[in-house]
């Protein structure tokens, strides 16, 4: 399992939410740029992040984070305001490793299905797209969390599937933000319907100790970001972690 760092951007600020709430935002005293620095020179190649004004449908930070991300030659995983399959194409054609998809999976019943068609094959959509699946109390969540899909969690899963798409970045929002450990329960019920999904996890990481478990539900991998900012995990514990896995792979 890998540990993926967070960098979330709000007005070209690196912040943190609690439970997905704008009204809840914590800022950090570093930019985006010394962010992906410093995991960069501690040996880390593979970072997450997330456009959350363009989530909200306002894309004023999209010419800055895009001009940051194309001077690194960090593998990014990139979502937030990924509303058209020309957008897909061209983050993918601009550098980005993986493009993540939300709302307009959810609420356009055909985008998955084109999506799918214009990439490509079942193996290649696996590898560069992968859909969020943002959840409360088993309910979708969407449009920053603002929104609740009447689709079914594991119904959803299996639509998304039988497209071609296999990797998934879940977030339990009912532990997004407040380091008390990750949504364990969720992740294991997903993994029971389909054990074959590759499967993101996202939310509540507190410790080290959540991500060992995490490792043993068989996760791919884990997004973690306010653990890092409060110090609770250190980006030289994610390297050695990162590298053991390497290694037993």
């Amino acid at each position: 399992m890998y540990i993926i760092p967070a960098i979330d951007i709000l007005d070209k600020k690196v912040v943190r939410l609690r439970e997905g709430n704008y009204e809840q935002v914590t800022h950090y005293d570093v930019t985006l740029e010394e962010m992906i620095e410093r995991y960069q020179s501690n040996g880390t190649n593979f970072i997450h992040v997330i456009d959350l004004n363009g989530a909200k449908n306002d894309f004023s930070n999209q010419e800055y984070l895009f001009n940051v991300i194309k001077k690194t030659d960090m593998k990014v995983q990139y979502g937030g305001g990924v509303r058209s399959i020309e957008k897909v194409k061209e983050l993918i054609d601009a550098g980005i490793h993986r493009v993540i998809v939300g709302t307009q999976a959810i609420t356009n019943p055909s985008f998955l299905e084109d999506l799918s068609k214009a990439l490509c094959g079942k193996e290649r959509c696996s590898d560069q797209v992968v859909v969020a699946i943002d959840v409360l109390d088993e309910v979708i969540k969407y449009s920053g969390w603002m929104e609740s899909s009447p689709i079914k969690l594991m119904d959803y899963v299996d639509k998304c599937l039988a497209l071609g798409f296999f990797r998934f970045l879940c977030t339990d929002i009912n532990k997004d933000g407040k380091l008390g450990g990750a949504g364990i329960e969720l992740y294991e019920k997903l993994l029971d319907h389909s054990p074959f999904i590759k499967l993101i996890a996202s939310g509540g990481v507190s410790s080290m100790k959540d991500i060992e478990q995490l490792s043993k539900i068989k996760v791919e991998s884990v997004v973690v970001g306010k653990a890092i900012y409060e110090g609770l995990v250190t980006i030289e514990e994610i390297k050695d972690w990162n590298l053991q896995s390497l290694i037993s792979i």
